[in-house]
């Protein structure tokens, strides 16, 4: 068995509450073990032996259960651990500086994360690109209206984008 991180866009943002505790059971229910949840925010720890190979299906199981179970257009991406731990590990910029957060958007179509790799950073915005990842680092407060928060607000990213603060991502890895 090999643990993975689910991550679920857009919970307990925008309208799409959902309680953990009930997530854990539909993604249980789905066949999934050990799930867990990290935070209420979308963040979910499961066992399964799918292998890398299985990663696409899982994510498709996930999605199904959750639509099903709760009504809404579920968005899940899935990695392994190592590959998450990897992916912080791997962040190019200071990782605690004052004024600002710290991120990584998951990207799971490589046509997707080329277009964000080519955007111009806006004022104070960093932005690099990382395997499968764009790293991001804004200043506090501007997030959404920044030049990633304003693009990843698009329909069209929903599907295979989801960003994680680093400080999420470091409970995830606990």
């Amino acid at each position: 068995m090999t643990t993975y991180a689910a991550f679920l866009r857009g919970v307990n943002v925008g309208g799409v509450n959902l309680k953990m505790a009930e997530v854990a059971g539909a993604l249980t229910e789905a066949g999934f073990s050990k799930v867990r949840t990290i935070l209420a925010s979308g963040n979910v720890l499961l066992d399964s032996s799918a292998g890398a190979a299985g990663v696409t299906e899982m994510r498709k199981k996930a999605e199904a259960a959750l639509r099903e179970r709760f009504g809404y257009d579920a968005w899940v991406l899935v990695y392994d651990l190592e590959t998450v731990r990897a992916v912080v590990d791997a962040y190019p910029f200071d990782r605690e500086v004052d004024g600002y957060q710290s991120y990584v958007t998951f990207v799971a179509d490589a046509a997707v994360l080329d277009e964000l790799a080519g955007l111009k950073a806006g004022a104070g915005e960093k932005i690099a690109r990382g395997d499968g990842v764009l790293y991001w680092q804004v200043p506090k407060g501007s997030t959404l209206d920044s030049t990633i928060g304003k693009t990843m607000g698009n329909a069209r990213y929903k599907s295979s984008t989801t960003t994680r603060n680093l400080r999420t991502l470091a409970k995830v890895l606990r």
